[in-house]
């Protein structure tokens, strides 16, 4: 980002890549106070008079807050060094989850508060996609729906297939999700990653 006079400004790396309004848009990776964030909503206003005005909504890749700014038409951003890749889950190690990019061989160890809530899905070997920032991981998403078998719940009435009475299951990572009264132990369960319910069973 220029000065008025047209100088770098002190301890500024002319390297980053900025983004100017006109570059605005959805899904713009944009880096505000140290932090990357994700521009989820960008309008353009175009006043009677003065310069265009560009809304944007953004989300923090990291805390998952959002906040809204307001830029003049010839403001920039500067752009976040941020990078999506493919990682498979290996294993659990302490409160940390190691995940290995099958491209590079590439390690890296998610700790628990980033992971979220990913743990309930986690099958050895499973694709998942791993958002970085500045190298390190911010972000671990599933498959947006998983099978998962079933090791334990309270045995289903003999020919129901009732879909209005529901039950508690627990299934191989740990995690239980509410299912279906017919289900039973040994079946194996499609479960919506995005909201953790049940989709479907797969096998009886």
């Amino acid at each position: 980002m220029y000065l008025e006079s047209g100088a770098w400004p002190d301890g500024w790396d002319e390297d980053v890549a900025t983004y100017n309004t006109s570059d605005f848009r959805k899904g713009l990776k944009v880096q505000i106070d140290g932090e990357p964030y994700l521009m989820i909503e960008m309008n353009f206003v175009k006043p009677g008079k003065g310069n265009a005005l560009y809304k944007c909504k953004m989300k923090n890749l990291i805390r998952g807050t959002t906040l809204e700014r307001t830029y003049k038409g010839g403001d920039s951003l500067e752009s976040a060094d941020v990078e999506t890749t493919e990682v498979s889950f290996l294993y659990r190690q302490g409160q940390d989850y190691v995940f290995m990019d099958g491209q590079t061989f590439e390690q890296y160890e998610v700790a628990e508060d980033v992971a979220g809530d990913i743990w309930k899905y986690l099958k050895d070997g499973m694709k998942c996609t791993m958002t970085l920032y500045n190298g390190n991981a911010i972000i671990v998403e599933a498959p947006l729906q998983v099978e998962l078998e079933v090791v334990d719940c309270a045995p289903g009435a003999k020919g129901d297939t009732a879909t209005n009475v529901t039950k508690p299951a627990k299934v191989e990572t740990d995690a239980e999700f509410i299912v279906p009264g017919f289900i039973k132990i040994g079946n194996v369960i499609k479960v919506d990653t995005r909201t953790g319910e049940y989709v479907e069973r797969v096998s009886n």
